[in-house]
């Protein structure tokens, strides 16, 4: 079983960005993988303790997927770092919300 962790920015354009989230996620899922992000986390919560739970759920995969954007995200970056910090996986996506099968590698 493979599990993957979704990154990138999810402020500014909320429901297009959650929707990338979504749809990758399906993508993803479809290709047998437990698939983890932040997208369906609760609104109301500091960023502390988004954080908090991002990095546990990054650290039960073994790789993670940057959407586009996700440079321009705070979170997202501190994502991308602590991912290759423990040695998981990287997997770059290009552009838009065109994911495909591209995507998985």
């Amino acid at each position: 079983m493979i599990a993957t962790y979704i990154a990138g920015p999810i402020s500014g354009n909320v429901e297009t960005n959650k929707l990338a989230f979504f749809s990758a996620a399906e993508e993803l899922a479809a290709t047998g993988r437990v698939v983890l992000h932040s997208a369906g986390l609760p609104v109301g919560l500091t960023e502390p303790q988004y954080m908090d739970i991002c990095y546990a759920m990054i650290r039960a995969c073994s790789e993670i997927v940057m959407l586009p954007g996700w440079r321009k995200s705070d979170g997202a970056t501190a994502e991308y770092y602590y991912a290759k910090k423990i040695g998981l996986r990287i997997v770059l996506v290009p552009t838009g919300i065109e994911i495909g099968m591209s995507l998985v590698c």
